[in-house]
């Protein structure tokens, strides 16, 4: 892997060699759960950044400072979450896990997307190349598929996230259901409620299921499969009592989303997780391999499909008369990203691709905002 693999981003979006990505692209994903944070995360308590006044921005119930922080996936456990809550990203998703152990898809599970300039979906169904030369603006593609340590081992860590966060922070708890073989539509609904319950345990005060990723309940995105994700969510919510957002992929209908907004009443929708595409290598093969035709695009060539299902939802949460909070994710890679976001409608703005290159993306959004009660 080149220098640029291990620089992070300027105000301009392009990447630097002040340091490396928290989360190491030339690493397996067990090798970053064991060793990881990588650079100004792995010294991140020695430095915390002190918040300015009091934290007066209301999400879902709990006052925060910014309401900006990093959603489910770069974070793969408590060290990266602690390390982020000390950097200032404010609200931290922690990385989605399952009711049971669950293996990370082989190496390589990040790489550089060859894209510049809006992905559209035409165009991720075609094929682009993938491989490790990281360019700018940011462009990556991943595929983990979603592994999950054992519940004994994620309780643990997350209960103490949750501990570790200051006044002014917020820690929430990110799951999706796992089928058993020979399981059923039923069974798979259930695993999703014993999940919910394992992570409430933990102390979060926010739960977010994950439907955006493919899934072993459906043939398709979960989120796309209205009357499971409205069944599921209904018997979530009758044994859990705490506030739950949904994470949810691009919607190309639009009447489709309305359905699905209609229908599956939640607290908050986080659009959106990435965009399908299929990666390839300078011959044109898969990129990643080992039948990995589809990867999730990440980064700055899908921020217009961020942007646009931020404005769909606000204008849904108007049109409906709902009451929701709105988490805008997809393509934040430089501070100004964050104002876009809040422009369309965003009640909380997230970055992953771009905190995990540029770890003091959080500072340097405050520092363009005019005061805390601003933000």
């Amino acid at each position: 892997m080149g220098n640029q693999a291990e620089g992070n981003l300027n105000r301009e979006g392009k990447i630097g060699a002040s340091s490396q990505p928290f989360y190491r692209p030339d690493l397996s994903y067990d090798d970053n759960f064991n060793t990881g944070p990588f650079g100004p995360f792995a010294t991140a308590s020695e430095h915390r950044f002190k918040e300015v006044g009091e934290p007066t921005v209301k999400v879902f119930g709990q006052l925060v400072h910014t309401p900006f922080g990093i959603p489910a996936g770069p974070l793969v456990n408590g060290k990266f979450a602690r390390a982020a809550l000390d950097l200032g990203f404010n609200i931290v998703t922690a990385k989605t896990v399952r009711g049971r152990e669950y293996p990370c898809q082989e190496w390589p599970n990040v790489m550089a997307l060859q894209h510049t300039g809006d992905l559209t979906l035409e165009q991720a169904e075609e094929g682009v190349l993938a491989n490790h030369d990281y360019g700018n603006p940011l462009a990556i593609t991943n595929s983990f598929g979603v592994p999950s340590k054992a519940p004994e081992v994620w309780q643990k860590d997350l209960a103490e996230t949750v501990k570790y966060a200051k006044k002014g922070q917020l820690v929430i708890g990110s799951f999706q259901p796992t089928t058993s073989e020979g399981g059923t539509r039923q069974t798979f609904i259930e695993d999703a409620v014993k999940t919910a319950k394992m992570v409430a345990e933990t102390g979060v005060k926010v739960l977010e299921i994950n439907l955006s990723c493919p899934n072993e309940g459906s043939a398709h995105l979960l989120c796309f499969d209205v009357d499971t994700s409205a069944d599921m969510i209904n018997a979530i919510k009758a044994e859990v009592d705490l506030p739950i957002t949904v994470k949810i992929a691009y919607f190309a209908d639009k009447g489709k989303l309305k359905e699905f907004v209609t229908r599956v009443n939640v607290d908050g929708y986080t659009a959106i997780n990435t965009i399908g595409t299929k990666t390839v290598d300078e011959k044109g093969e898969s990129a990643f391999q080992h039948g990995r035709v589809k990867t999730g695009a990440c980064g700055a060539p899908i921020r217009w499909a961020g942007l646009e299902m931020v404005a769909e939802l606000k204008k849904l949460r108007t049109e409906l008369g709902k009451d929701y909070t709105i988490v805008g994710v997809g393509g934040v890679t430089v501070p100004e990203d964050y104002q876009r976001y809040r422009d369309a409608g965003a009640d909380v703005v997230m970055s992953a691709t771009g905190a995990m290159w540029n770890p003091y993306l959080a500072q340097e959004i405050k520092k363009l905002l005019p005061s805390p009660s601003q933000a």
